[in-house]
């Protein structure tokens, strides 16, 4: 099978595309044969220095994919052979990543996708609408008419956390940079603010002073600090990122701070889908390419620039 492996930590010449053998699926696994496949930072990240993941090169890379079921493995009875899927591969220890046509995966982080979605649409969710479901709907609890702020919503995490609010009811802030604020208006929000200018005072402005329900914060760069002024006393923050600068808010303003790590699961992905089907979000995809070294280095360079917006996806032919 054609994959493209990481063969030593670095930059992108460290990717290297390979023929490899196709792997068998073992007890409890199915094997996917992967039709599209998208780019996540945590790929780049893990190109560069990923030691902390727990795998040695070679091995593939990526976390989001969508494909077919070509092989059930033994004691699997709830998928079958040619059902469409889609999921997010485990990152800590795990050598068999979507940057290949075929992927043993448990059969429990596995499930059928959206009915609607073509298969380069279902493979852009799995990692990051996975973590904003996480975030806005099972952490934050998101509920009709309250107000959510969003800190880079045009972001992959983002962009989805600003359409599943929308969704559960809310008045959605959500902040990015000027050149996409367009694209958050798009998305569903009610204000777009740019991240560089004055946004906590027009956050306070917008909530007549109290202050937002609940907050977001995918961006980095010591921002759970600045949100805690602008979320009300006993109002929840999550951070998908690790939280620095003084905290101290926190205690004085009553809130509750909720990082976010995603974990693998079927239900999370079941849980997602009618949004979906119905039309109350869709992934925000920049560009569809071939599978190839060429582009996954593309995708990659991409990643580091840390800028750009939607995500990369590489299809292979049918």
């Amino acid at each position: 099978m054609r994959a493209v492996v990481l063969k030593g930590f670095g930059g992108l010449e460290m990717l290297e595309e390979r023929d490899l053998p196709v792997p068998e699926p073992g007890p409890g696994e199915v094997l996917v044969r992967n039709l599209a496949v998208a780019v996540n930072p945590v790929d780049a990240k893990i190109r560069a220095a990923g030691r902390w993941a727990g795998v040695e090169p070679p091995f593939v890379l990526g976390y989001d994919a969508a494909g077919v079921v070509a092989k059930v493995g033994p004691g699997v009875k709830d998928l079958k052979e040619g059902d469409e899927v889609y999921y997010t591969p485990e990152i800590f220890g795990n050598p068999h990543g979507t940057y290949a046509e075929y992927t043993p995966v448990p059969a429990g982080i596995v499930a059928k996708k959206p009915k609607n979605l073509s298969f380069a649409e279902a493979a852009a969710i799995p990692l990051a609408g996975g973590t904003a479901w996480e975030a806005v709907v099972r952490r934050l609890a998101v509920r009709p008419g309250e107000t959510v702020l969003v800190m880079g919503g045009a972001g992959g995490v983002g962009s989805f956390a600003v359409q599943f609010a929308k969704a559960a009811g809310a008045y959605v802030i959500a902040t990015a940079g000027a050149e996409n604020l367009p694209v958050l208006k798009e998305l569903g929000a009610d204000l777009a603010l740019d991240y560089r200018g004055p946004w906590p005072e027009e956050v306070l402005k917008a909530t007549e002073g109290q202050g937002v329900d609940a907050a977001l914060e995918t961006a980095g760069e010591n921002l759970v600090e600045r949100v805690i002024p602008v979320v009300r006393p006993f109002g929840r923050i999550a951070t998908i990122l690790p939280p620095q600068g003084n905290l101290s808010g926190l205690y004085t303003k009553n809130q509750t701070l909720y990082g976010v790590f995603l974990t693998r699961e079927r239900k999370r992905l079941l849980e997602m889908r009618p949004l979906f089907e119905r039309g109350l979000a869709r992934p925000l995809i920049a560009e569809v390419l071939p599978f190839s070294l060429e582009n996954l280095r593309k995708a990659h360079a991409r990643m580091d620039s840390g800028h750009g917006r939607g995500k990369i996806v590489l299809t292979f032919q049918a």
